[in-house]
């Protein structure tokens, strides 16, 4: 059974930094998945961030682009997304993401994955 747990959120001031890992059990990055980050704000929907796949290629949401970074430790099973110069509006409800797949393409569209955590919460202050 494919788990996924988030981890690493909480408070920041703007211009800071943080980094949100996801444990994933069920399954090995050994294996061809697509793993995805994705966040909802307070009356908003849920938004794509950022996508890879375990066998490598990288996806970004241009709102992010060039200040996330979506990663992977195949030792550990985890994917993480670096977060650098955080502004107010990345306030939200952060999850990771995951779907077996065939390709080494990854969609960052919330509709692709069947496989979500729990979240976990960012807030960054003005």
């Amino acid at each position: 059974q494919v788990q996924l747990a988030e981890s690493g959120g909480g408070s920041v001031q703007a211009g800071g930094s943080l980094r949100l890992s996801c444990a994933a059990s069920g399954f090995t990055f050994g294996r061809l998945y697509c793993l995805g980050w994705f966040r909802q704000a307070l009356g908003k929907e849920r938004e794509g961030l950022a996508a890879k796949s375990t066998f490598g290629g990288t996806t970004y949401a241009d709102s992010v682009k060039g200040r996330f970074t979506i990663s992977q430790d195949n030792n550990r099973n985890t994917l993480y997304l670096q977060m650098n110069s955080l502004k107010p509006e990345d306030t939200a409800t952060y999850y990771c993401a995951a779907y077996r797949s065939a390709s080494y393409s990854c969609p960052v569209v919330v509709e692709a994955y069947n496989y979500w955590g729990q979240g976990t919460q960012v807030t960054v202050s003005s």
